[in-house]
């Protein structure tokens, strides 16, 4: 049998991390493996326990969840997601800088929180698509830095990091940035939603990404995102 899926409960709020463990508790393939009540606790935790998952409060007392999320993440202890709510912005792109591989925002029934926890367990990225669509449209308003050469509009200064990809993964890191789920990548390319698979595999491996999260955030700094780029949120 595959062991369950490890989970570190972090929040200030006693009653908040007794709900999340009575959601997951009951799940077969998940394990609440420990709760913390601050960032501080929630890193020495994590180095003792080892879970797979952390899913981190971001307002507590001693450490706030975005330092201890980039302690955990600097250390490869383990995936991390972030609760939120629809009026913490700042939080979530803090949370992007500090190694995050998800966001979920707090209100989320119990199917949902199941479902993340099982998704960035198995490597997958995780925006709840309110914050994805107000994440990209926020980095899409910046000002532009350098983009790909040969494009109307487009400065004439190539990302370094791109020289590593093939010219399809360069399209599917594209589309993949606008917010495109791996079918949408799929129909729009004219190919298997498989092949999508591999192209963004490699292009995760040659641009060391740890998920898709990352991989948005790269597409937009290396300028393949532009205003009015912006898709439908990730669902994948």
């Amino acid at each position: 049998m595959t062991p369950p899926t490890r989970v570190l409960l972090v929040d200030d709020h006693r009653l908040v991390r007794s709900g999340f463990s009575l959601i997951l508790s009951v799940e077969e393939d998940l394990e609440v493996v420990g709760e913390a009540s601050d960032g501080a606790e929630a890193v020495r935790l994590t180095h003792e326990l080892r879970p797979d998952v952390v899913l981190m409060d971001v307002q507590m007392p001693v450490m706030d969840g975005i330092e201890a999320t980039r302690r955990i993440v600097a250390d490869d202890l383990a995936k991390v997601v972030i609760l939120t709510t629809f009026d913490q912005d700042d939080y979530v792109f803090a949370g992007l800088g500090a190694g995050a591989s998800g966001f979920l925002l707090k209100n989320s029934d119990a199917e949902q929180l199941v479902q993340a926890v099982r998704a960035v367990a198995g490597g997958h990225a995780l925006l709840a698509p309110e914050v994805t669509r107000r994440v990209i449209a926020q980095m899409t308003s910046a000002p532009v830095p350098a983009a790909r050469p040969g494009v109307p509009g487009r400065p004439d200064q190539r990302d370094p990091r791109l020289d590593e990809l093939t010219p399809r993964e360069l399209e599917v890191l594209g589309l993949v940035g606008r917010g495109l789920s791996n079918a949408e990548v799929a129909s729009h390319l004219f190919v298997g939603e498989a092949t999508v698979k591999t192209h963004l595999s490699n292009v995760f491996a040659k641009l060391h990404l740890r998920d898709r999260v990352q991989a948005v955030v790269l597409a937009y700094e290396a300028g393949l995102i532009l205003p009015g780029d912006v898709a439908d949120p990730p669902r994948d």
